[in-house]
């Protein structure tokens, strides 16, 4: 898979199979429009998600996305949400951008799909273009769960709530953050669970402030673990968003390393103590509830 900025950045010689949107999370409802893409993909005609940056928080990184897509399609368009686009016409959108750069032979749209000024064009606007214009069109109807459309802001609203098993639901994997390992104020080292430091991607979403129980990747390899994302009120006043996280059966440096976390079970909301000795005491309480998570749920 090739990454570009844009569509002016190449200049496409053979037929496309596209899909566009903001495409944030790869969710369940996002991966039924990449799987006709590559459906439609051949040696004549390359698969391309051009996909729209708007600029907000988002529950993937530009990073995790393209990993995600590799070798699966052919492009990922990293699009800008430029005033020039903002201001293009509909049917300018289509005819130069689509047609005109793309060469587009197929393609493929949620129902909701708005482009254009003023979100003009849509679905229906694509249909009746589609024949004059000479390309295919599908239009995939949204996934759903339990009777509620899978999207992004549902996503959001169940991190929000701290339900990580229906955000893991939803997107069809483990929502997830990575990062280097920070120094930090060793102060679990000093009440004897040495712990890792792992600040938020920038724009990334953090679930809602708790301990949870967390699959963590270090060197290639995977290993259990009990982690609180938050602000750790207890020992600090600087309200710096950190994913702390105690790693069963890790012994070695993780500092200055890059580490994977992935966010399991939710345990209980964060919380300020009177002292650092209830948080001692709580944190072991913890510990035993990751511990016994992966007892039930071990990693392979």
């Amino acid at each position: 898979m090739q990454t570009v900025t844009g569509t002016e950045s190449r200049q496409w010689k053979k037929k496309t199979a596209v899909t566009l949107g903001k495409f944030d999370g790869l969710h369940r409802g996002h991966q039924k429009l990449v799987d006709r893409i590559i459906k439609y993909g051949s040696p004549e005609c390359e698969s391309v998600l051009c996909a729209f940056d708007m600029g907000r928080e988002s529950l993937m990184t530009k990073a995790e996305r393209r990993e995600r897509l590799a070798g699966k399609i052919d492009y990922l368009i990293e699009y800008p949400f430029t005033r020039e686009l903002r201001e293009m016409e509909a049917e300018d959108f289509i005819d130069r951008i689509l047609c005109g750069t793309l060469h587009a032979s197929h393609i493929v749209v949620g129902t909701d799909f708005c482009f254009g000024y003023q979100k003009r064009g849509n679905a229906s606007m694509l249909s009746d273009f589609a024949e004059s214009r000479g390309y295919t069109l599908d239009v995939i109807e949204k996934e759903q769960y339990q009777g509620r459309v899978i999207s992004s802001s549902y996503i959001k609203e169940a991190l929000s709530m701290g339900d990580i098993e229906l955000a893991n639901t939803l997107l069809g994997y483990p929502y997830e953050m990575s990062g280097v390992v920070e120094h930090g104020k060793r102060l679990g080292r000093k009440l004897g669970f040495p712990t890792m430091n792992l600040e938020p991607q920038e724009q990334k979403i953090l679930p809602r402030y708790g301990v949870y129980a967390c699959r963590i990747q270090i060197d290639g390899k995977w290993y259990g673990a009990i982690g609180n994302a938050g602000i750790k009120p207890t020992v600090t006043n600087e309200h710096k968003r950190l994913l702390e996280v105690y790693v069963f059966g890790y012994d070695g440096d993780a500092y200055g390393k890059e580490i994977r976390a992935q966010f399991c079970a939710f345990e209980r909301p964060e919380m300020k103590f009177g002292s650092v000795e209830e948080l001692k005491n709580q944190v072991m309480r913890d510990i035993r509830y990751g511990e016994e998570f992966f007892e039930k749920n071990p990693i392979l």
